[in-house]
């Protein structure tokens, strides 16, 4: 069973990803969760100068953090003892036992950028293999990771790079069978996974090499700032002479004519120079709309593999791994029926498990089949009707953009409705076994409108950033 510790730890990874590692070093990492109710979180901050900004700034961020561990909001109380000794001791002196600490900073996930500085001092390095690794996660390995059919081959492909990458010194004996791998699926199935075991993996028997992982949003990010800046050449000394090089959602480059045309330069210097490269995007290179033909092509150089939704005795696997991983022991039935009803991606069974500990740990009930229900009813939909989908995802994405569920349902045509209104319709398309007619008919409107809302989402995905993000966002929330 989780401690409070283990809580908290759970919400740093979280406040980690929010804002980066370095602010979570610095305003976090010394924080401890001293009480956790079903409504509280009382959080105890000893270091003065941070009280104040810690509760007036990140209050929001850390209570945002603890719902996402637990499950449910609660209200995060940041108390100092040296601030404020009276209010200090409205928390602990009705405490019967002592709160269980933890040196937080063992358990945070620091990551690796190691760059070697020349014996002048002045920070400029001349060594030619820098290692550069923008967060080692080394939590993420091979071994903690779950085969089965749906991603064995995406597993293997991945081994074999990590083992062999294309950079090898002998270069007569070079293969570009692997290179590049690309590794496709839907969101939250373990392809950020692979290439964190894959960056373990080099690092343990490769440390030599330069490794650079950056995502694919990144990427076009650090182009669009060099460019600005008029350093482009620190940006290709980056990218341009790392020995392996991991692009995380590629697909994010799609459609941006200067970020595409930089990429193409970069994957043929590293190719030509037998350098290993590694993508992964939400689906299959030649799927992904407004990516030029001449990148598509050299996508499928190596080889491209795929990972889908586990199975039931695979989603059961890993369910058992993710909660011996926070010390929560689920008896057989409890682990069948999560696994039954656990069918969106290892980030909802993730979740579920988290929230599931939290539930036995404020409750203080044992973790049975009944408590299971409870903690992920929210997160299944059961033999739900084509109509209470199709109303369940319009009122979704009517909270999301802020358009009365009516005005989509509506005729009007104003540029933000009618983005609602065709999102909504690809949603409905994507989620249901619906036919366009039916659809249409649902909805009141003929077949054709029904195709031309289809094309419009389809046409600006992969092209346009924020279409992307909202999409996904509301795939996620949607499917749990």
């Amino acid at each position: 069973m989780q401690s409070f510790n283990d809580i908290w730890t759970l919400a740093l990874g979280e406040l980690n990803v929010k804002f980066g590692q370095t602010i979570a070093d610095l305003w976090f990492t010394s924080l401890k969760l001293f009480d956790l109710t079903d409504t509280q979180a009382v959080i105890v901050c000893d270091m003065p100068y941070k009280y104040k900004i810690i509760k007036n700034k990140y209050a929001d961020s850390i209570a945002e953090a603890l719902e996402k561990v637990v499950g449910f909001s609660v209200e995060v109380v940041i108390v100092d003892k040296n601030v404020d000794p009276i209010e200090y001791s409205m928390y602990v002196r009705d405490s019967q036992n002592p709160r269980e600490t933890v040196n937080l900073a063992d358990t945070v996930i620091v990551p690796t950028v190691i760059e070697e500085t020349d014996s002048s001092g002045d920070g400029i390095s001349e060594a030619p293999r820098k290692r550069v690794v923008a967060g080692s996660h080394g939590e993420y390995t091979f071994e903690n990771f779950i085969v089965g059919q749906s991603n064995k081959f995406a597993h293997a492909a991945s081994v074999a790079v990590a083992n062999e990458p294309a950079c090898l010194n002998n270069r007569e004996e070079m293969t570009s069978e692997y290179n590049p791998l690309f590794i496709y699926g839907p969101s939250g199935l373990g392809k950020t996974h692979l290439l964190y075991a894959i960056i373990n993996q080099i690092k343990l028997t490769r440390p030599e090499l330069k490794i650079v992982y950056v995502k694919g949003e990144q990427f076009t990010s650090e182009l669009i700032d060099s460019l600005s800046k008029k350093t482009p050449e620190l940006f290709r000394e980056k990218y341009r002479t790392a020995d392996v090089l991991l692009i995380d959602d590629i697909q994010f480059i799609a459609g941006r004519t200067s970020t595409q045309e930089e990429f193409f330069h970069t994957f043929n210097a590293l190719y030509e120079d037998h350098k290993q490269i590694i993508l992964t995007s939400d689906r299959p290179a030649k799927d992904i709309k407004t990516l030029e033909d001449r990148l598509k092509t050299r996508f499928e150089w190596g080889i491209h593999a795929d990972i889908q939704p586990p199975d039931a005795d695979l989603r059961a696997a890993i369910i058992q791994k993710k909660a011996a991983a926070i010390n929560i022991s689920l008896d057989i039935e409890v682990v069948n029926y999560l696994a039954e009803n656990l069918k969106s991606n290892i980030r909802q069974i993730e979740g579920a498990i988290k929230k599931l500990g939290a539930l036995s740990i404020l409750t203080g009930a044992p973790i049975t089949v009944e408590l299971a229900k409870n903690s992920i009813a929210d997160l299944i939909t059961v033999n739900e009707s084509p109509e209470t989908t199709i109303d369940r995802i319009i009122d979704t994405v009517s909270k999301k953009f802020g358009i009365p569920v009516e005005e989509i349902r509506g005729t009007k045509r104003t540029r933000e409705i009618a983005n609602a209104r065709h999102i909504s319709i690809y949603l409905i398309r994507k989620l249901t076994n619906l036919s366009l007619p039916q659809i249409g008919k649902m909805l009141k409107r003929d077949h054709a409108t029904i195709m031309s809302s289809l094309k419009v989402v389809e046409k600006q995905l992969g092209a346009n950033t924020q279409i992307d993000n909202d999409v996904s966002e509301l795939l996620k929330e949607l499917k749990g």
